[in-house]
């Protein structure tokens, strides 16, 4: 038996999104499909657009069998932490396959690095230590460092490792890590990326990136939107305008975080993850800023990049502490939350329960329940941490529904009230 597993934020799910499912199936031919997504809140530190549960049901009516959601003390990391969680989900549930989206497609080069990431040699970690005294960002310093490394043995790849710094490449090196370091069975399987870059802004019509499509949804150009989006993706756009949720975009959290960041001192930043090399002293000194966009680009240096310094701003928020994210990394996601699922997801997902190693979450107000069951079970998982992580999951619910349009979906976000989708028929 195979099974696809994908790690996805659809934030919203476009074309190039959906290029990439038919083509992940096409190549794996699995029997189930199921996908690993981010919540509420995304990898480069803003809310998403829609919220997790309209996103996972256009997931499904574009062929994913099962949707996953991936912890928000994972969401909210670099793309170590990301993939950390994201890989450890899905090995859990026992996929087979995962294939990802690639600059480069060049699975042999991933592979080469993320062995030098895992084993660290000394005279990496030398060449990391003087890049980063350079003044380099740590994803540009690792960069330079890698290239350092192998020059010394093949001149002719370091030449290539440029191609790491681009942002499917590196997580796609940290997918690969991420299986090594845990022994995995999966198997990875890299696909070029089409279309616009991820970051790209401007509008290139039907394969247009996610960050160009949230801009235009931001404009309200909602006919440039459906070109650029599946059918299935702008009828759950248009429900989310119609209903009064969304869309939600980062600079809907500005009269939240302006005034919070002010509140907080240099020794109230120290105590949570993330907060070193100054980042403490800038944060306080930049929070006077008019506006978020001051504000980054106030703390924002060489160093520190901007995605950096938009997740961090939510660390103190949700409490993310150290010690909460350095055990998450650790220890690994401590249950499976379950978004959505169709005839064939529920069918996967009744097979795989007694093999699971950590417990399935389908109904949030049950999860007590649920972990009772599995301490009966005798599962070997940290009942401290899986509070922790599920805490902050229903913690970011909370803060992203008090962002909606509309004062009555406002009222009645509370992640207690959710229910997990289920689309019958779909095959």
């Amino acid at each position: 038996m195979k099974v696809l597993g994908l790690v996805v934020e659809y934030n919203p799910f476009h074309n190039g999104h959906l290029f990439h499912l038919r083509q992940s199936k096409e190549l794996v031919k699995p029997d189930y499909t199921v996908a690993i997504m981010s919540g509420n809140f995304v990898q480069r530190g803003e809310p998403a657009v829609i919220e997790k549960f309209s996103r996972a049901r256009v997931a499904l009516k574009l062929g994913v069998d099962l949707v996953l959601e991936l912890p928000v003390v994972y969401a909210l990391q670099d793309a170590g932490g990301f993939a950390t969680g994201s890989i450890r989900s899905l090995d859990h549930v026992g996929v087979t396959d995962v294939v990802f989206g690639s600059e480069t497609g060049d699975l042999s080069l991933m592979s080469e690095v993320s062995k030098i990431l895992i084993e660290e040699p000394d005279e990496y970690r030398r060449s990391l230590r003087f890049h980063l005294k350079e003044g380099h960002s740590f994803p540009n310093a690792r960069k330079y460092a890698i290239r350092d490394f192998i020059g010394r043995r093949d001149s002719a790849l370091s030449f290539r490792i440029e191609e790491i710094g681009s942002s499917n490449n590196i997580l796609g090196v940290e997918y690969m890590r991420a299986m090594k370091e845990i022994g995995s069975k999966i198997r990875p399987h890299a696909i070029k990326r089409t279309g616009a870059a991820y970051t790209d802004e401007n509008h290139k019509g039907e394969f247009s990136s996610a960050t160009a499509i949230r801009r235009l949804l931001s404009k309200g150009d909602l006919e440039s939107v459906k070109e650029a989006v599946p059918q299935e993706s702008f009828d759950a756009i248009l429900g989310e305008i119609r209903t009064g949720k969304g869309p939600v975009f980062r600079e809907d959290t500005e009269s939240f975080f302006i005034p919070y960041l002010r509140l907080l001192s240099r020794s109230d930043y120290g105590r949570y993850y993330g907060f070193v090399e100054g980042l403490d002293a800038r944060f306080r000194e930049c929070s006077m800023s008019s506006d978020m966009t001051a504000f980054t680009n106030c703390v924002k240096t060489k160093r520190f990049t901007l995605s950096r310094i938009r997740r961090l701003m939510y660390y103190p928020a949700f409490g993310f502490t150290g010690d909460l994210i350095e055990k998450s990394n650790d220890l690994g996601p401590q249950y499976l939350r379950v978004l959505a699922f169709n005839e064939k997801g529920r069918e996967y997902l009744s097979s795989v329960k007694k093999m699971v190693s950590i417990p399935i979450i389908t109904t949030a107000s049950l999860w007590r329940k649920v972990v009772d069951q599995a301490l009966k079970r005798k599962m070997e998982i940290d009942v401290k941490l899986l509070e922790e992580q599920l805490e902050r999951d229903f913690k970011a619910s909370d803060f992203y529904s008090s962002l909606y349009r509309s004062p009555e979906w406002r009222s009645r976000g509370s992640e207690m009230l959710s229910k997990v989708i289920y689309e019958k028929g779909h095959f």
